[in-house]
C-alpha cells in the first residue's frame, strides 16, 4: 500500500501552475500510526512512546503560532471515521481544513524554518495522508 505524508516535485509544479489567486483553503485527510515512530526526528521524542495522534496533537500546538504568524488559521478540525460515500475499507481518522490568504503566504509559512523544526512530529504521527488545495469558487 502507497502511502502519502509529502508533496511530490511534480505535485509542488501543478500546486503553483494553477495560478491561484486569493485566498487558498487546505484540506487535510489523517490516518495516524497506532504509536508515533521518531524514528526520523529522535531529538523530538517524547520520554516515553505516545499514540500518533498525541504526537500529531505535539505538532499542531508546534505548528499554530507559525501558522498564525503568516496569516493562517484552523478553520476546522475533526474526528474521521469511515466514508458515508466512499471505499469501505478506507478510514480517516482526522480532517483538517487550514485557510491562507494567498498561495505565497502558504508557501512561506510550509518554508519557515522555525515551522519545520517541528515537522518531525508530524511525520512521527501520520501512516498516511492527502493534502488538498482548493480555491473558493462562486456560484
Amino acid at each position: 500500500m502507497q502511502t502519502y505524508l509529502e508533496p511530490t516535485q511534480e505535485s509542488g509544479r501543478e500546486f503553483f501552475l494553477r495560478g491561484m489567486t486569493g485566498g487558498v483553503v487546505m484540506l487535510n485527510l489523517l490516518r495516524y500510526r497506532a504509536i508515533a515512530d521518531y524514528a526520523a526526528s529522535p531529538e523530538l521524542a517524547p520520554a516515553s512512546a505516545i499514540s500518533g495522534e498525541a504526537a500529531y496533537r505535539l505538532y499542531m500546538e508546534h505548528t499554530t503560532p507559525h501558522l498564525e504568524r503568516s496569516g493562517g488559521r484552523v478553520l476546522f478540525f475533526g474526528r474521521g471515521g469511515r466514508f458515508l460515500v466512499g471505499p469501505e475499507a478506507e478510514r480517516w481518522d482526522a480532517a483538517l481544513l487550514v485557510q491562507q490568504e494567498s498561495v505565497a503566504a502558504f508557501m512561506a509559512f510550509a518554508s519557515n524554518t522555525e515551522y519545520l523544526a517541528g515537522i518531525g512530529h508530524r511525520t512521527a504521527a501520520l501512516e498516511d495522508s492527502r493534502l488538498l488545495p482548493l480555491e473558493e469558487e462562486r456560484w
